[in-house]
């Protein structure tokens, strides 16, 4: 080829092609981060209603009425198990009946886009009186700092293209799967330090234990690098490209962090659910609000990437020394 050909405008179709596929990337992106926000509402959220049982049967018809299918209710006798299932991470909140006047439990911690639509029902359940709303009470509030969890809410894509990052960079400069693993998981430490540290003491965006948030922040920085890292040894850099498209296209939208899974359409709350960005999102609430109460799904799910990444690390490896 001649210096000269090197220097010719490209085709047409070449510019074509280049335009049709930055529209798809584009429109991918947009769908994949607004869907879920768009068609946010109440699907199956957990509450609870305390009371007797004539009494928890209109409510449930008033709310099925109100928000079909928005609602998943669990009858309880008292305010003291209705409290219970709160802190336990089983419900999200609750309507008491129990002591006559009717009243709304919320746990803003759980979820402010539940508790804002439980408090928005408040007003219909006023006794005799409407349009006079029911007491409410935040039995899990947000830190003074940080009351509607916006700290919480941005640091989950940080997390994403920190674990994204890390596997990159570990790929580029470290040679040696056992040095590179060793890395990730060294990373995944000292970021779940920082990270944790900003949110908690400079964000004011998190309570409770500091050293339990900084291992909940770590187990899901570790979760996504090593699972990246283990997909780029398998397969080389279309790996990182999966690892990218799985991680931040489809685990970070889906991850309701900033609302709830339960509020996102469809079945893609329970999927979000099921990867590193929402199993760590709901890990570290449990960890800052409710005491690690709730977190055995998250870390079962967390744990189960790390070994994944590490198995696919291990497989890569020697698929590279048999070849070479």
């Amino acid at each position: 080829m001649s210096p000269q050909s090197t220097t010719l405008p490209s085709r047409w179709p070449t510019v074509a092609g280049a335009v049709v596929l930055l529209t798809v990337i584009t429109s991918v992106l947009l769908s994949a981060f607004a869907w879920p926000s768009v068609r946010s509402s109440p699907h199956d959220v957990p509450i609870a209603v305390a009371g007797p049982t004539p009494a928890v049967g209109q409510v449930r018809t008033a709310l099925e009425e109100r928000l079909p299918g928005g609602f998943d209710i669990t009858e309880v006798a008292d305010t003291a198990a209705a409290e219970r299932l709160i802190r336990d991470r089983e419900v999200y909140g609750a309507i008491d009946l129990s002591a006559g006047a009717p009243r709304v439990i919320v746990a803003s911690a759980a979820s402010t886009a539940v508790a804002q639509t439980l408090q928005s029902l408040a007003a219909g359940l006023g006794q005799g009186q409407p349009g006079t709303p029911a007491a409410v009470r935040d039995l899990a509030a947000l830190p003074a700092d940080d009351p509607r969890g916006a700290g919480l809410a941005a640091g989950a894509m940080p997390l994403v293209m920190g674990g994204l990052l890390a596997a990159v960079l570990l790929t580029r400069l470290v040679r040696g799967t056992g040095r590179r693993v060793a890395g990730a998981l060294a990373y995944a430490a000292t970021g779940g330090l920082a990270v944790a540290a900003i949110l908690q003491f400079w964000l004011g965006s998190l309570s409770g234990a500091y050293l339990a948030n900084a291992a909940a922040v770590a187990l899901a920085i570790a979760a996504t690098s090593l699972t990246v890292l283990g997909l780029e040894a398998l397969l080389g850099y279309a790996g990182i490209g999966i690892g990218a498209v799985a991680m931040m296209l489809i685990g970070n939208p889906l991850s309701g962090t900033s609302t709830a899974p339960e509020m996102l359409p469809g079945w893609s709350g329970t999927l979000g659910q099921l990867l590193p960005p929402g199993a760590g999102g709901r890990l570290l609430r449990s960890t800052a609000f409710f005491e690690g109460r709730g977190i055995a799904q998250a870390v079962t799910v967390l744990v189960a990437w790390v070994v994944l990444g590490a198995v696919l690390c291990l497989v890569g490896s020697r698929s590279k020394r048999a070849a070479g």
